[in-house]
């Protein structure tokens, strides 16, 4: 995203919001470390005392980016609630389109949360995202855990599927739209159900 575009979206947001997203956008392009507190607030056209004001740190800026942004994926995935009756393949659809709106709501968010969790576990990005990212697959954990009964080659092996599963969405929209700025905002979910009905063949092959 150009600093213009950027600019141009802050312009009814109070100095908080500009802050964070600022900082999204930064730390996605160039990664967390190579930002400094500095080059945030000019961005967002502010100053560093409003940044420690509202923060702290940089890292209470993450921690706060990360917790806002993430609230929204919780706020999504209690949708799921009360559903524990859908046959695995509808529950994996429903979760499925969940990831995608989370992911045309910030795409750069969630990719960013994905390159924190694949840093250097001793790095500050890391033990802050960690924990958040256990959660996100632990939602995915509960989907196989309440469909025990109709995978009876389970096997305790709930979390593997989790990992397969995550992995084969995100790695979608990484190669798909993140190579490609041209394409559209929205993710095509009929390519997301065929990778579900693929997933859904290897899991009872």
């Amino acid at each position: 995203m150009e600093k213009t575009d950027i600019v141009g979206n802050m312009e009814n947001m109070d100095n908080r919001s500009r802050l964070l997203q600022c900082a999204n956008e930064l730390f996605y392009e160039k990664g967390y470390d190579a930002v400094g507190v500095q080059e945030i607030v000019a961005l967002a056209g502010l100053t560093k005392p409003t940044l420690y004001y509202y923060f702290g740190s940089k890292k209470g800026l993450l921690e706060a980016l990360v917790a806002d942004r993430f609230a929204r994926l919780r706020e999504m995935y209690q949708g799921l609630s009360g559903r524990e009756n859908l046959r695995i393949e509808e529950a994996l659809n429903w979760l499925a389109d969940i990831f995608c709106a989370f992911f045309e709501q910030d795409r750069h968010f969630y990719m960013l949360m994905m390159a924190l969790f694949y840093s250097a576990r001793g790095n500050e990005a890391y033990q802050t995202i960690q924990p958040y990212m256990v959660e996100f697959y632990d939602m995915v954990v509960q989907v196989f855990d309440r469909a025990a009964d109709q995978l009876g080659n389970m096997h305790g092996r709930q979390r593997q599927f989790a990992i397969g599963f995550v992995g084969t969405i995100s790695s979608y929209f990484l190669l798909h739209y993140e190579h490609d700025p041209g394409e559209c905002e929205r993710v095509d979910r009929q390519q997301i159900s065929a990778l579900v009905r693929q997933f859904m063949y290897g899991i009872f092959s």
